[in-house]
């Protein structure tokens, strides 16, 4: 069975909207390598329609290493609002339950599924138990305003610590799976 694995990057108050905003000055080596790690495990990724939208404007026009992975690799993108061919590069729009078609996905053969750029996605797989692994890369900073992964009115959810590391920056990195 393939894993399912989502990494977001947080605040320390909670926030894990626009890191472009708040994350910059403490991406340290380490958090590059750490992602460098999960690039070389990931063959397929889940896009939110937002993050889809964004990224699908940006990273087919830019050189860098994520840039190279993330370009070529099949993303599949849920959304109830787009429709038709996607145009950005090995990109295909579920066109099913999202839950069922993760489900099915963690079946087939193949390594690791990362769901990237899309909180709704992350939140939803992650009550449906769909997600094995969420990582939060939590940088030194309150951001003050923002989406936060977790909500008021969440249901109790038990996790359990399946990594812990510190960077040189401060950026605590935490994996966590559901019990």
């Amino acid at each position: 069975m393939r894993k399912v694995t989502a990494g977001l990057f947080h605040s320390v108050d909670g926030v894990v909207e626009a890191p472009n905003e708040w994350q910059f000055d403490s991406f340290d080596s380490e958090m590059g390598e750490g992602l460098t790690a999960m690039m070389e495990r990931v063959d397929t990724v889940i896009l939110g329609r937002v993050g889809y939208q964004e990224w699908s404007g940006y990273w087919p026009t830019t050189v860098s290493d994520f840039a190279a992975f993330i370009n070529p690799v099949p993303k599949f993108v849920a959304s109830s609002t787009l429709t038709g061919d996607l145009a950005w590069e090995n990109s295909t729009l579920i066109e099913s339950d999202v839950h069922e078609f993760v489900a099915s996905l963690k079946q087939s053969t193949g390594g690791d599924i990362a769901v990237c750029a899309g909180i709704t996605v992350v939140r939803s797989l992650f009550f449906a138990g769909l997600i094995d692994s969420l990582t939060l890369m939590t940088h030194p900073v309150v951001v003050g305003r923002g989406r936060r992964i977790f909500q008021t009115g969440d249901p109790l959810t038990r996790l359990e610590l399946q990594c812990s590391r510190m960077t040189s920056a401060g950026n605590a990195i935490l994996s966590y799976g559901i019990k």
